[in-house]
């Protein structure tokens, strides 16, 4: 069944059954749960040849625990690159720090200062050091925000126009402090390249 004869789900992964294994997958841990395991950057390159029309572009994904981007010039692969050190945990720790101080990313403006953020983790001292010193937690939050989107934006080359894949497109105030302009794709544009990659092997 292709992606367009259904919609994709999230489950969480204590829902999962134990022992499920599916035909073909990608992301952190799925080589335990799939016959046939596609590497991330390659499913994000399927993914932005299937949805992006431009034949020079920048997709950059910002996940839950890294962030990876894939460059094309004249509708090739020119660069891409990945890092799960710098990004590490970066959109885990977005969607953390909003559930722990109760903020609706969607209601917050992109702030005129920010943080120099390189890990979501470690970032966080920022968070605290601003609110002990006066700031509200929702300025402080958005100063991280801001700063884990221009280290994403700088990861990518800093392109011009910037084509975003993963949870975080749902995210305003992340979106907005990515200094370009910005097309979100949403959080399926892997799912997009394995469905393109497994009709490839089948014509094969």
């Amino acid at each position: 069944m292709s992606l367009a004869e259904t919609e994709p789900r999230i489950m969480a992964s204590k829902e999962r059954p134990a022992h499920q294994q599916v035909d073909i997958g990608t992301g952190h841990n799925g080589k335990r749960y799939c016959h046939h395991y596609v590497n991330e950057l390659t499913a994000l390159a399927r993914g932005g040849e299937a949805l992006i029309t431009d034949k020079n572009y920048v997709l950059l994904d910002c996940g839950s625990r890294d962030i990876k981007f894939v460059r094309y010039e004249n509708g090739k692969i020119a660069d891409m690159g990945w890092n799960a050190e710098c990004g590490a945990s970066m959109g885990f720790t977005i969607e953390l720090l909003g559930h722990y101080y109760d903020i609706d990313y969607s209601t917050l403006a992109v702030p005129h200062r920010t943080f120099n953020v390189i890990c979501g983790v470690l970032g966080m001292s920022h968070i605290f050091d601003a609110i002990t010193n006066g700031a509200s937690e929702a300025e402080a939050v958005a100063r991280f925000v801001k700063g884990i989107a221009i280290n994403a934006f700088r990861f990518a080359g800093s392109p011009a126009k910037i084509y975003l894949s993963g949870g975080l497109c749902a995210n305003p105030l992340f979106v907005n402090s990515i200094p370009a302009e910005t097309i979100p794709l949403g959080r399926f544009v892997l799912l997009k390249g394995l469905e393109l990659y497994a009709l490839q092997q089948d014509n094969q």
